[in-house]
């Protein structure tokens, strides 16, 4: 025990002790500083100036926007910017993915340079096509009696109107003699129409126009987008009626015939129509001549 209090003695004497640190001019030696401290002095200070770095810099971190200069650290603020910048961004890459295929789409019905593909006048009005047999077809009695009373009835009636069987009417765009007809092997996707100078040329259906303007190959074009799948474009003309982005109606002009662009051989309208971006035959629907 009484080595246990020795040591302790020593201890406290060592920590309790007053020394002095001075600081002395090294050419005069003379006193310029000097401060008594103890080993518990030095300590306690050591600890409380400790304590108060790491108060300080936990209140940095936690309260002060200073912490987004440490590295690993960035403000809320930053993170939702950069969350809102990924998604306009990945938004922005599939608006322009879309608008360059259908840039390319244009590109191809302006230069011709698509595969071809054959469509009747059934793949149109209806496109699933159901077998059905004989007895199917075969009215019953009910039926029977169903279609004498309508022809009893619509014998007298004056008013009755007929419907057209035709899912979609296609408006001819001009009357006049075909010089080029649909050719898909020499890669002509068009009917040339020999028309007078300033004929007016007619959209075949109601729609929008996607693309009106001039061109060095085919002069005045103009494209017009229209409903279920159709798209109708007219070359060569003088002049054009409608801008880009106008909606037109079926039968309305929307320009003048023409010989303009550098394939032009005359004054003739260039027609094609297109169908779920395939070329078809214009003339198995209209009636040029």
């Amino acid at each position: 025990m009484s080595e246990k209090r020795l040591k302790r003695k020593i201890i406290k004497k060592k920590l309790f002790t007053k020394n002095r640190l001075v600081i002395l001019n090294e050419d005069t030696f003379e006193e310029v500083f000097s401060l008594r401290l103890t080993l518990m002095n030095v300590f306690v200070v050591a600890t409380i100036g400790a304590l108060l770095i790491i108060f300080v810099t936990t209140y940095i971190i936690a309260f002060t926007p200073l912490r987004e200069y440490i590295p690993g650290y960035a403000s809320t603020k930053l993170k939702k910017d950069a969350t809102e910048l990924a998604l306009k961004s990945d938004s922005l890459s599939k608006a322009l993915k879309k608008n360059e295929a259908y840039i390319a789409s244009i590109k191809k019905i302006l230069t011709g340079d698509l595969d071809y593909a054959k469509f009747s006048k059934d793949s149109i009005t209806a496109t699933n096509i159901e077998t059905i047999s004989e007895e199917d077809l075969q009215p019953t009695k009910a039926d029977l009696l169903l279609r004498e009373q309508v022809a009893r009835e619509d014998k007298y009636n004056l008013f009755e109107k007929a419907k057209p069987k035709a899912g979609v009417v296609l408006f001819p765009p001009a009357k006049g003699m075909i010089t080029e007809k649909f050719n898909p092997k020499e890669k002509h996707y068009a009917v040339d129409v020999a028309l007078a100078k300033n004929t007016p040329i007619k959209s075949v259906l109601s729609g929008t126009v996607i693309f009106a303007d001039w061109t060095p190959t085919n002069g005045n074009v103009i494209i017009i987008r229209h409903n279920n799948g159709f798209i109708s474009a007219y070359k060569h003309a003088a002049s054009l009626t409608k801008d880009q982005g106008e909606t037109v109606k079926s039968g309305e002009v929307v320009a003048l015939a023409g010989s303009t662009g550098q394939e032009s051989t005359g004054v003739h309208l260039h027609f094609e129509l297109w169908k779920d971006g395939y070329p078809i035959d214009p003339s198995i629907f209209i009636a040029f001549e």
